[in-house]
């Protein structure tokens, strides 16, 4: 059973920051890629950001120069900087861990966190 735990959720305001923690349990034989997305009310979940294993990061535009994501391989804990936060990056934001199970590739969520920007 793989399990992905997320922390660091909250309120803060306008210009301030948070780190989010998703940290990986469970059997799994490679981890493909850690991401995270998130989901605004009455929206699409969307994706702020992806980490390949071994691979350059990938950043939604509009977090560009804002979020940074990075991982613990030896933990398998994937996090998210969010600096200079905005009241419209509040969202649940969601870890996703993309894994070999020996047969094929799995999609894993975390149960999300809340972050609310207030202006």
């Amino acid at each position: 059973q793989v399990q992905l735990k997320e922390s660091g959720g909250g309120l803060v305001q306008a210009g301030g920051s948070l780190r989010l923690s998703c940290a990986a349990s469970g059997t799994f034989l490679s981890i493909n890629s850690m991401n995270w997305y998130r989901q605004a009310p009455g929206k699409q979940r969307e994706l702020v950001a992806r980490l390949p294993s071994g691979g350059d990061p990938l950043y939604a535009d509009s977090v560009k120069g804002r979020f940074t994501i990075s991982r613990d391989n030896a933990e398998n804990t994937v996090y998210l900087q969010m600096n200079s936060l905005k009241p419209e990056d509040t969202a649940v934001y969601y870890c996703d861990m993309v894994a070999y199970s020996g047969s094929y590739y799995v999609n894993y969520w975390g149960q999300g966190t809340q972050v609310t920007v207030s202006s």
